[in-house]
């Protein structure tokens, strides 16, 4: 039961993670810096990092105009969530 922690313990800071790119970068926007790129986004969001991104979207107002990232963080999401479940199942 232990390693079940330390997965939701390793989901939570992936999740932090991505809350803290959305942030970064659109601080990067704002200031005019290089800016992390849209295949790090995606990428990041499909390990397992969509709902902290998908907040952070929310939180920082980065990226709403873009329907893909709308209509993609939230369903990325969710497929993490599911995948999580599945995984959990498997080993528990």
């Amino acid at each position: 039961m232990e390693g079940l922690y330390v997965w939701i313990l390793g989901m939570l800071l992936l999740n932090g993670y991505g809350f803290y790119l959305m942030g970064s970068d659109k601080n990067r926007a704002v200031k005019g810096r290089y800016r992390i790129s849209e295949k790090t986004l995606w990428l990041t969001a499909l390990f397992g990092a969509a709902a902290g991104m998908t907040i952070g979207m929310q939180f920082f107002r980065h990226k709403t105009r873009h329907l893909q990232f709308r209509l993609g963080f939230p369903a990325l999401a969710v497929i993490n969530f599911a995948v999580f479940v599945y995984i959990m199942n498997l080993l528990y």
